[in-house]
């Protein structure tokens, strides 16, 4: 279901845990609907693309932030950030001069993307809450004596 369960020994310890990745597929997947959407050539309303990126986002975020996942939230992050601006300054035609007036402050930091009101949704800021084996605390009711 787009997970890579492996093995793997815990960082800076002898312990050997098991840990769910994100496949290769679903990211590749995500990159090439990302892509569709911010074609270089495409006329469409920033706003509706933004809207319809965000949901794609969240949505595959919350699927997969129970995986080991934060570097690739962050990948993924930057390789929307950068295709957004890409397709902006062409839509646009501006220089990245331009682009940088436009969406730093005034101390040089960035600020989020948006047009007319919508943010683009940061992967980064999903919270990863990752699977915890409970093993045999988890609560069975074959164990009940009184089952009739």
């Amino acid at each position: 279901m787009g997970f890579r369960v492996q093995w793997r020994r815990k960082r800076g310890t002898d312990e050997w845990h098991v840990y769910t990745f994100i496949a290769d597929r679903p990211i590749r997947q995500l990159k090439d609907k990302i892509r569709a959407l911010t074609s270089r050539t495409s006329q469409q309303n920033p706003r509706d693309v933004l809207i319809r990126l965000n949901q794609i986002m969240r949505g595959w975020a919350n699927y997969f932030k129970h995986a080991v996942c934060k570097a690739a939230l962050s990948s993924l992050a930057s390789f929307t950030w950068h295709r957004v601006i890409s397709w902006w300054m062409a839509l646009h035609r501006w220089n990245w001069e331009e682009v940088r007036r436009r969406f730093t402050d005034r101390n040089g930091r960035w600020q989020k993307l948006s047009a007319d009101g919508v943010e683009l949704f940061d992967l980064q800021a999903v919270t990863v809450t990752r699977y915890r084996y409970r093993g045999n605390t988890i609560p069975t009711p074959w164990t009940c004596l009184n089952h009739a």
